[in-house]
């Protein structure tokens, strides 16, 4: 697994949420640059329809000192977004050699200006030598129109 990068970023300080995460936990969601496995994560959310848990296998992505879950290229409608918009509340899976169950809140990312900042480091790190054409297209033009929640980890209850 990545470490979380430490030239100078200081993700921890500027999202809170990850504030009351044991370390390991904390490192594993900071990670950046990451590769597409070490990006991949399940989540639970609550069907707006029928109101059961639906669990999905998805990637998130740390940009602008954030988590984030993305659509990817081309911004066609999820189930997963849409449950979010209903009800924010959700569970983030961690899997990738760290196992963990965190309880977590989503917010869509909708003003235009941040939407592509973001989107624009999710691009550039999906670009780097790290992870060569796993995750395709990587201009930022043809992401767009993703989905895209910002995401903030709770306090077990």
């Amino acid at each position: 697994m990545s470490t979380a990068d430490t030239t100078g970023s200081n993700d921890s300080a500027r999202d809170a949420s990850l504030s009351h995460l044991p370390d390991h936990i904390r490192r594993a969601i900071e990670i950046t640059p990451a590769s597409t496995r070490e990006r991949i994560i399940d989540i639970t959310t609550l069907g707006r329809r029928t109101g059961r848990a639906r669990r999905i296998e998805i990637c998130f992505y740390r940009a602008a000192g954030n988590t984030y879950l993305c659509s990817g290229a081309g911004g066609a409608a999820t189930d997963w977004h849409a449950n979010l918009l209903a009800d924010p509340d959700f569970t983030f899976h961690l899997e990738n050699g760290i196992r963990a169950d965190l309880p977590a809140r989503a917010t869509p990312v909708t003003d235009p200006a941040e939407r592509r900042g973001v989107l624009a480091e999710i691009v550039a790190d999906l670009d780097q030598p790290h992870d060569p054409g796993t995750i395709r297209p990587t201009r930022l033009e043809d992401w767009a129109d993703s989905r895209l929640m910002r995401i903030s980890f709770r306090h077990r209850p």
